[in-house]
């Protein structure tokens, strides 16, 4: 697996300061976390949440594609919220 240097934050820099990890994953669309030198987490950047549970799982019935586009978008505006606290902090 070759991964753009640029894109690889360890995992103790996204536990410490997950705002400047999340705007590296805007800025380059995706960043991977290393753990011990390795690549084991990878940060994606969704623009179009149905897309990506989709093409996530594809066997998903409607009724349960609908309560799980429900749980992200409740999710994306808590992760927004911490975002927003934490960059007031700094």
């Amino acid at each position: 697996m070759n991964i753009n240097a640029e894109k690889i934050v360890a995992i103790s820099e996204a536990n410490q300061n997950f705002s400047k990890t999340a705007r590296l994953a805007d800025k380059l669309g995706e960043v991977f976390i290393f753990k011990n030198n390795k690549p084991k987490y990878r940060l994606v950047v969704i623009n179009d949440e149905e897309a990506a549970v989709e093409e996530a799982a594809p066997e998903v019935n409607e009724k349960k594609l609908k309560r799980i586009l429900k749980i992200i978008k409740r999710s994306r505006k808590s992760l927004e919220e911490l975002l927003r606290l934490s960059s007031d902090k700094g």
